[in-house]
């Protein structure tokens, strides 16, 4: 038997397999890499007997059973307590922060409650899936640290501040301010798989992306689709 310490890594995102695969696969011990909520099984969960389960970017809860008995370690784009909840990267840009913290922390059932191993500066320039990638790469070299560290995760300090799920219909652009704060609107919807910044006008859907912003304008890409019955 193989003395060496087993991982598992969760990951939804096509860049979380990028980085997997170039990066963190290439660290001591054996690691494995899931993207479906399907694979983990509490077969692969008793065949692996994880030392730690890493999930980079997952859209589905894990059960008590794994967080109770392993420990499973998530990356939460806010500097917690600060914006626990859903969507942290859009609620981060539309509250005009440019800057942020990855947390890592310890998964509970309570949600992004959990102590928290360790934090680093993470920028919110660009669009939102470059703002994902630079996250994953940043996950890779902080599970390095966790691993080799074997850091010990510190309860939260101070008052929590929620953060609400975005759904679909809340990408719609409302009302801004100026040319800059519709550009961050498009920008922080901007990648694969997320519903991107819309607006509807005469029985049609704009929706947006590739945003490239000017002092007086934005130039974005445009695509343009009949509005369904219930948009209208």
């Amino acid at each position: 038997m193989n003395d060496a310490q087993r991982y598992i890594v969760a990951g939804a995102k096509p860049w979380n397999r990028k980085v997997f695969d170039e990066v963190i696969s290439r660290y001591p011990g054996q690691w494995r890499f899931i993207c479906e909520s399907n694979e983990l099984t509490d077969e692969l969960i008793e065949e692996v007997s994880p030392r730690y389960i890493f999930f980079l970017h997952w859209s589905w809860i894990v059960p008590a059973k794994l967080t109770d008995n392993y420990e499973c370690v998530c990356f939460h784009m806010t500097d917690v307590p600060y914006g626990r909840g859903g969507s942290p990267l859009q609620n981060l840009i539309v509250r005009g922060h440019r800057t942020t913290k990855l947390t890592a922390l310890r998964m509970s059932q309570k949600l992004d409650a959990g102590p928290v191993y360790l934090k680093e500066e993470l920028s919110l320039e660009g669009n939102a899936e470059e703002i994902y990638v630079r996250a994953s790469e940043l996950s890779a070299e902080m599970i390095q640290r966790i691993v080799s560290e074997q850091i010990e995760p510190q309860h939260q300090a101070g008052d929590p501040v929620i953060f609400k799920r975005r759904g679909p219909s809340d990408s719609r652009i409302p009302g801004l301010a100026n040319v800059n704060a519709v550009y961050d609107f498009i920008r922080m919807l901007d990648a694969e798989s997320y519903p991107r910044a819309f607006l509807e006008y005469g029985g049609f859907r704009f929706e947006f992306s590739r945003a490239a912003s000017y002092s007086d304008r934005i130039v974005a890409d445009v695509t343009i689709t009949p509005a369904s019955p219930t948009e209208r």
